[in-house]
């Protein structure tokens, strides 16, 4: 086994994806702070700060195919530095003095934190384009079973009939308000950093500020009204708002996991013949990728508090922040990706049992529909008096197994003023959902 899952042959495609492995790969990561070096290049020409046929030859030769890793890591352990290696490396492929003009007026955090944000820009894609897919599977299971009676639980137990439309147009809305989240952190996490030694631009004089504002525009990216350096709450936020949508992915797959037991058996995740439940019992049919996002959601929420952590940095420059964030950031993104894949698979192939859902609804022999039944009788009698009296006859009905259309039939208090029509109107779980089709409405009708 590797030293981490999403490192590993055999456990990689359960923690993470191809595709976050790719963007935050030791290839991907050179060549952004190659990017980053080209650009500034680019702009420092077009501004007249260095000559223009330098800044050709670098960004000529800025790509990943011209560095030998196995030579950059030897050198970044030998200097415990990550960007002064690449620079000699690129002094030694540029030709003439070409190397010399790279890297003008820039510090190392600079290259580093946008390159940083650039792969974030990547990855930021890839999750948004998933979780948009969940939001499409959800609306459409939410309106294919906008009708669909099922019981809603409250503390586990059996509480009063909603739709299963209903429960799914909760996920929707949750899974929006996400979004907005989503969106509003971009603003805000999508900025490069270029500020210098200590963030004032003093290496570049009065050009500075020019360079940064079009070193940001050549990258797509916003630029910061002050450095960034030391001010990590933009990373503390990023790795929040990914966790908590992960978080509610993971309350989906926990909700089709418990719902998917023997003895409810209304929900059940994707399955397909060779799917094995158990080496040695061959009738299980368990749901591994619900139990996978679950895992998935609880390691990435973890790291909310050392993201946290980040926070708290020193003077004008902190690299054990830096060192902290270059262990977390690909991860979260990894384990994110693959549980939000998994939950779009989920979503867009959910088994549902509407006739186990229809069962379930009358197990406990009408007690599902008490409170329709008390809120009757407490127009005639009041509230609490009703309530005392229905909770008498279901507290006997649960111990019993008597039915609570047998207890209230019984029971003159209820009897003499409640015809059994009325009763049986009253029990029927059917006619009790509520604006539950209308909230359904109100939800999948948002483009």
């Amino acid at each position: 086994m590797a030293a981490y899952v999403i490192d590993s042959q055999l456990f990689r495609d359960q923690f993470g994806t191809a595709r976050m492995r790719e963007i935050f790969s030791d290839e991907a990561t050179v060549q952004r702070w190659l990017d980053v070096e080209s650009s500034l290049a680019k702009v420092q020409a077009t501004l007249g700060i260095i000559p223009q046929d330098k800044a050709d030859e670098i960004i000529a030769k800025a790509h990943i195919r011209n560095i030998d890793l196995d030579k950059l890591k030897k050198e970044m352990d030998r200097t415990s530095h990550p960007i002064v290696p690449l620079l000699r490396a690129m002094k030694d492929v540029c030709e003439g003095d070409a190397g010399e003009f790279i890297h003008w007026g820039a510090t190392t955090q600079d290259i580093t934190d946008t390159g940083t944000i650039l792969q974030v820009a990547d990855a930021l894609v890839e999750l948004e384009a998933s979780y948009q897919e969940i939001i499409n599977n959800l609306c459409g299971l939410a309106t294919k079973y906008r009708d669909v009676v099922m019981v809603a639980r409250s503390h586990g137990q059996h509480a009063l009939p909603i739709t299963f439309g209903f429960k799914v147009a909760v996920w929707v809305e949750e899974m929006r308000r996400n979004m907005a989240r989503f969106h509003q952190m971009k603003e805000r996490v999508l900025v490069g950093q270029f500020s210098g030694a200590v963030g004032t631009l003093a290496a570049l004089e009065e050009e500075g500020v020019a360079v940064q504002e079009a070193l940001f525009r050549d990258l797509g990216l916003g630029c910061p009204k002050i450095t960034w350096h030391v001010s990590r709450d933009n990373i503390a936020e990023l790795v929040s708002v990914i966790s908590i949508i992960t978080s509610t992915i993971g309350k989906i797959a926990s909700e089709v996991y418990a719902l998917q037991k023997t003895e409810v058996s209304e929900l059940e995740e994707p399955f397909a013949t060779g799917k094995v439940g158990s080496s040695t019992m061959p009738h299980k049919r368990n749901p591994p990728s619900c139990e996978t996002i679950m895992a998935i959601a609880r390691v990435v929420r973890s790291t909310v508090p050392l993201a946290l952590e980040s926070v708290m940095a020193e003077h004008e420059r902190d690299k054990v922040v830096l060192q902290t964030e270059r262990e977390f950031i690909s991860r979260v993104f990894c384990m994110a990706d693959a549980a939000a894949l998994k939950m779009s698979a989920i979503s867009k192939n959910l088994s549902v049992r509407t006739e186990n859902m229809e069962r379930n609804l009358h197990i406990q022999k009408g007690l599902l529909m008490s409170e329709p039944v008390m809120m009757r009788l407490g127009a005639v009698i009041g509230r609490q008096e009703a309530h005392e009296i229905i909770y008498e006859l279901c507290m006997e009905a649960f111990e019993t197994g008597e039915s609570l259309k047998s207890a209230l039939l019984r029971t003159p208090a209820v009897s003499e003023r409640l015809s059994e029509q009325e009763i049986d109107s009253m029990l029927d779980p059917h006619t009790y959902t509520g604006a539950s089709g209308y909230f359904v409405d109100k939800v999948t009708a948002v483009s």
